[in-house]
């Protein structure tokens, strides 16, 4: 079964360079951009704008651009009116030929607040208002493992070229976006996994892991309706409840795990009456029958285990 999103998300996974988006409902305060990439053979520079439309010529209101010629830097910049701004440069880049990276651009209401691999790089005021700028494009000398738009607008132009509306009656996504945050990580879910809610959580399963595990709980009683264990010196993924102080019947049959070492995951659990639906990087993992009367109660979730997280979001 294919993943759809749920409005507020839009993920893309291993997408093609030109990447070119909408971004639903524009750019507003509390919006967060995660990019997972590497750099191409034979790089040389690539960028990333923020747009008001995707086609050469538009105003772009943050023109972020790695160049490595001899004189490595980062180039910031709005072009407006047909004209480029003045540039703010970084002469240190933090992008390197040997491993994958983390761009991530959050949106606050004086500015873009960049990082790269978890660490503060720049921030870059508005030049442009942020209701203006709808189109995310991606160019250059990079491979794209994951590109998210997280906290975009429920109802508007998507990316997908109709409205994003609530496909399938699928509850929005509305946050708080969780970012980095560290594990062992517990949060509240507020209102709790009502039936066809959305948790994302995304990250990268360390090289050296044992295991890896996300509790969906019952604060009350500290009941878990799904415990997922990827276990992987045995190399298994266990699915199980924990009621009433009792471990239920395990499942762990399945062909292909990818919770493994040294892997990029955006996993998302969707809640039903019926059962669990889990997806990682868009394709169906598994189902897990629901073990309890009422999926609402269940409102914390819990993560531990040998991984760096990017975000966790619902």
């Amino acid at each position: 079964m294919a993943f759809v999103p749920a409005p507020g998300y839009d993920p893309a996974y291993d997408p093609p360079v030109p990447y070119i988006t909408a971004i639903p409902g524009g750019l507003r305060p509390g919006m967060l951009f995660y990019i997972r990439g590497t750099l191409a053979k034979g790089y040389t520079r690539f960028r990333v704008d923020y747009a008001t439309g995707q086609y050469e010529g538009s105003d772009i209101a943050l023109h972020f651009n790695p160049r490595f010629d001899g004189r490595d830097r980062v180039i910031f910049n709005t072009f407006q009116n047909g004209a480029w701004g003045e540039e703010e440069k970084k002469k240190d880049t933090p992008f390197s030929s040997s491993r994958p990276f983390e761009l991530v651009v959050q949106i606050t209401q004086a500015n873009y607040q960049i990082t790269v691999d978890g660490k503060p790089y720049h921030e870059y005021s508005h030049h442009i208002p942020m209701d203006r700028v709808t189109w995310l494009n991606v160019k250059g000398d990079i491979v794209l493992q994951a590109a998210s738009i997280i906290g975009c607008g429920v109802g508007s132009a998507g990316s997908k070229g109709g409205a994003v509306g609530i496909p399938g009656g699928l509850p929005p996504m509305v946050g708080p976006v969780c970012n980095r945050p560290a594990i062992p990580f517990t949060a509240n879910i507020p209102g709790g996994m009502i039936p066809k809610r959305t948790l994302v959580v995304a990250g990268h399963i360390s090289s050296g892991a044992k295991s890896f595990i996300i509790n969906l709980k019952k604060y009350s009683s500290n009941d878990i309706p799904l415990h997922i264990n990827s276990r992987m010196i045995k190399n298994v993924l266990i699915r199980n409840t924990f009621l009433n102080g009792v471990w239920g019947e395990e499942e762990k049959d399945i062909q292909n795990n990818p919770l493994q070492k040294g892997q990029f995951f955006d996993l998302s659990i969707r809640s039903g009456d019926q059962n669990f639906k889990v997806y990682v990087n868009g394709h169906c993992l598994f189902r897990f029958d629901n073990r309890i009367k009422n999926v609402q109660e269940i409102d914390t979730v819990e993560i531990q285990g040998d991984a760096e997280l990017a975000y966790v979001f619902f």
